[in-house]
């Protein structure tokens, strides 16, 4: 059986290219929202973090986000991100972990 392509993306805060199912997703929405998108199937410009809060607070001092999705993100934005990114955390990790054990399976 033929292996699939694992599509990779590169995190903006830290440089690293992992699997796309790895990161997390920033995106702005044509009406200029900033947000969250864990399915990764929103519509807009889209950057891409590591789940880890680290990386988090890296893209915010070096402002990776606002050069990723092509406009300045306000700092109240980043605060919101911030809170979204904390109650979000947990739910990917785990969401990762299954994934991982569903490959092992196969």
């Amino acid at each position: 059986m033929k292996t699939r392509k694992v599509p990779l993306r590169k995190c903006v805060a830290c440089q690293q290219m992992m699997p796309k199912k790895q990161l997390i997703r920033v995106v702005k929405t044509p009406e200029g929202e900033v947000m969250i998108d864990l399915t990764g199937k929103k519509s807009g410009r889209g950057a891409y973090l590591c789940g880890s809060a680290a990386c988090f607070k890296l893209a915010q001092k070096n402002r990776s986000l606002d050069r990723a999705l092509k406009s300045p993100v306000q700092s109240e934005i980043y605060e919101q991100l911030a809170k979204d990114f904390a109650a979000v955390e947990e739910e990917f990790i785990s969401s990762r972990r299954g994934s991982e054990e569903d490959d092992d399976e196969q």
